[in-house]
């Protein structure tokens, strides 16, 4: 794709967790210059665009989520400098850049957070953020009920440098984040300047954390006992997520994105998982994109994925939105591990790759699923640095399992993602350098080949991408439709090869697949074909 006027409509967008990437100094940690060094690779792959996660300034107690300071690259990952030269690199290479912004909180680090402590309370340096004082009669108890997505009460108490308790304040996450109060002017005006500052850089646009937070009902009710806390599922309603002041915000940044030249695009982070209402985030004046998790989180079933995909397209197009589609990113279980794991699940995984490569709109895929990666679920517990693990009282393990640095060269660990004889900050698995990039590069068959040769016919076919589709008649297991002008896909969701009424010649499958013979296609189980008929 050339960078042209709504590119976004039909991209597919590599995800890259910084820190996990590439390692260019060896000191265990991915970095600017790594993936300046690496870009070749993803343009070998065919990307339009890829998504960096956050690298501003940070102390990590969140991976990077809990920033210190929106306009500077922590040290850890570089320097402006490198961030402006891997901007330009990638730009020369035909590859947009998204940036992370976290917009719902900061880090206590943040030169915000450390004045609201060390003023008083009724400061005005305390409205930038949520403070209440506690219940109780000494203000003992939280404000209210909620609880923290890691974890534990969603509120810590302060204390006076004398030991005297006092106020309340509010983090959704980690103590170590604490929420922003977007009904303060400041809040508002500060945004505006970050994003200013990154689009006048060069940034190609912005996916936005938590887009689904940030405004809080101002009465701050409890929430009903038992109800979730996190993902909304179409039911549950809380007090803090998916509230309509959001909307009033993204109108503002829309505004902003649409001033400056290039065709600059906001994706939303927001989990809220029923199709209507993540349309609302895509209205003509609100943001261009919204992550499908109602795709993400679909069970291996061929009538609940035909009814999200429908869902998720009638929603879309009602607002005359693009519908986007995700497997895996940096918060969930890595989808070769989620679909059973071993041959099982990557015989799945790979049939869901061209199953999500043929839908109509644009794709999202995380760094190294290109090369099968499954989740690690042994990493040592001294290892673990997720605040999941910490705030369950080291019951749940986190996210560090889909965040093992990536394996470039076969060989000894750490597999070429730093020099030889450094150690990453997570221990990469040695039975990784069969999954290596140069072990799979031109291997027939390989899952990178596979990725690569998919995302090379859907550039070049006027079928995929952007447009319409319509189902045709299979099999209770196979999810068959047609994508004009000419190209079917057909999917066996199913342990036992099904019998599907189609010509035509095989362009691109993720097993083996004979030619259809005499109008029916033989397809084996768990797999995915492409046909141009």
């Amino acid at each position: 794709m050339t960078l042209e006027s709504h590119w976004w409509r039909d991209a597919a967008i590599y995800q890259i967790y910084v820190r996990s990437f590439a390692d260019s100094n060896g000191d265990g940690e991915g970095d600017l210059a790594g993936i300046r060094e690496r870009l070749p690779h993803l343009s070998e792959l065919g990307v339009d665009a890829i998504w960096l996660t956050p690298f501003y300034v940070s102390p990590l107690a969140d991976g990077g989520y809990d920033v210190a300071d929106y306009r500077d690259v922590d040290p850890r990952f570089g320097t402006l400098a490198d961030f402006d030269a891997l901007l330009e690199a990638a730009h020369g290479l035909g590859i947009r850049v998204i940036i992370d912004v976290v917009p719902n909180h900061t880090s206590s680090a943040h030169r915000w957070f450390r004045e609201a402590v060390a003023a008083g309370p009724g400061d005005p340096a305390r409205s930038r953020y949520i403070f209440r004082d506690g219940r109780g009669p000494d203000g003992e108890q939280p404000p209210n009920n909620w609880k923290s997505i890691f974890g534990g009460a969603a509120w810590t108490r302060l204390k006076r440098p004398d030991g005297t308790p006092e106020q309340w304040y509010l983090h959704l996450f980690d103590p170590e984040q604490p929420d922003l109060d977007w009904t303060d002017q400041e809040v508002h005006d500060e945004f505006d300047d970050v994003l200013r500052f990154w689009l006048d850089r060069g940034v190609d646009g912005f996916r936005i954390d938590v887009a689904h937070g940030m405004v809080k009902d101002p009465a701050l009710p409890d929430i009903a006992e038992g109800a979730k806390a996190d993902l909304l599922d179409g039911s549950t309603s809380l007090p803090y997520f998916d509230q309509d002041g959001v909307h009033d915000i993204y109108r503002r940044w829309s505004a902003i994105a649409a001033s400056y030249p290039g065709e600059r695009t906001m994706v939303a982070e927001a989990w809220v998982e029923d199709a209507d209402r993540i349309a609302r985030y895509l209205r003509p004046d609100e943001l261009h994109q919204a992550f499908n998790f109602e795709y993400l989180t679909a069970p291996w079933d061929a009538a609940r994925l035909r009814e999200v995909i429908d869902g998720s397209l009638a929603a879309n197009g009602a607002v005359g939105a693009t519908t986007t589609w995700v497997l895996s990113n940096h918060d969930v279980t890595r989808h070769v591990t989620r679909f059973g794991g071993g041959e099982q699940g990557l015989r799945r995984a790979r049939a869901a790759t061209l199953l999500m490569l043929a839908l109509p709109g644009s794709v999202y895929l995380y760094q190294g699923e290109e090369l099968g990666l499954p989740e690690v679920t042994d990493l040592p517990e001294d290892a673990l640095q997720d605040p999941t693990w910490e705030r369950s009282g080291r019951t749940e393990r986190g996210r560090d399992g889909c965040r093992v640095p990536l394996p470039w060269e076969a060989g000894e660990a750490p597999f070429g993602f730093g020099p030889a004889g450094s150690e990453p900050w997570l221990p990469v698995p040695q039975g990784w350098g069969a999954l290596a990039r140069d072990a799979q590069r031109g291997v027939e068959g390989s899952t990178l080949e596979l990725y690569t040769r998919a995302l090379g016919l859907r550039r070049g076919l006027d079928a995929l991408g952007d447009g319409a589709m319509s189902w045709l008649d299979a099999p209770g297991d196979v999810l068959f439709f047609e994508r004009e002008p000419g190209v079917r896909v057909a999917v066996n969701l199913g342990a036992e090869p099904a019998e599907v009424a189609t010509g035509g010649e095989v362009l691109l499958s993720s097993g083996p697949v004979a030619a259809p013979e005499q109008g029916v296609l033989s397809l084996p189980g768990e797999t995915a074909v492409w046909l141009r008929v």
